[in-house]
């Protein structure tokens, strides 16, 4: 059986996206999907002692872009205000210096496209988490289809027997026509665990860099004994 899933390169995704690429023997990035505005594809939260707070990165956004075409509004100082609110919130955290000087660097780069900067958090959580799923993009993949058509077709191209989707997709998902492709499609159900936090109230679903700064390289013990079905 080969497991797939897919879905947005999003800002500093949070715990169950990473769960859902560890999950799965291909995840693809659905980078050509059209950008929807306050979604997550630039935006995510961080842990303060007050709550949480969102840390949005500014965009140049046009009706009808796709991801892959959106440029950041470079004219907005927002990578050094992100960086401040990062360190304020958890510097004092057991294990931020081991990872605060990469993700710094990260952010220091001067981004023009959004989905560029997203990658490369991606990609460097995914090696810190130990994670080597198979990653395509869905623009190399020439789809023309749209809905469940599309999302039918990529497991098709890369020769998928089991598509794994999100909750939320027994609302809008064609299982009919799955069914008749003989592809099986497995919806997920995240189930968040509590790890060690700063501040007293737990606070699901922050960035993951809430769990790499607070567990260190524990993170990845939790994020495997996680549960995903």
């Amino acid at each position: 059986m080969t497991v797939i899933t897919i879905r947005q390169p999003g800002y500093f995704p949070h715990m169950g996206f990473f769960k859902k690429i560890q999950s799965v023997d291909i995840f693809v990035f659905l980078d050509d999907a059209q950008f929807e505005k306050n979604d997550w594809d630039n935006r995510n939260k961080i842990k303060t002692m007050n709550g949480d707070m969102w840390l949005t990165v500014p965009i140049l956004h046009k009706f009808g872009q796709k991801l892959n075409q959106v440029k950041i509004a470079n004219n907005e100082n927002w990578a050094e205000k992100h960086k401040k609110s990062i360190k304020m919130n958890y510097e004092k955290s057991d294990f931020f210096k081991d990872y605060w000087e990469d993700i710094d660097k990260i952010l220091t780069k001067k981004w023009e496209n959004l989905i560029d900067l997203n990658y490369d958090l991606i990609n460097y959580f995914l090696i810190k988490l130990g994670i080597t799923t198979k990653v395509v993009k869905s623009s190399e993949l020439n789809i023309k289809k749209t809905g469940s058509e599309r999302l039918l077709d990529i497991c098709k191209k890369l020769s998928t027997n089991t598509y794994l989707s999100g909750e939320l997709g027994k609302n809008y998902l064609n299982e009919e026509i799955f069914a008749e492709a003989k592809i099986n499609i497995k919806y997920e159900k995240f189930q968040h665990p509590n790890y060690k936090q700063l501040g007293e109230t737990f606070q699901p679903n922050m960035s993951i860099m809430d769990l790499l700064f607070n567990e260190g390289s524990k993170s990845k013990k939790i994020l495997k004994d996680s549960k995903n079905y």
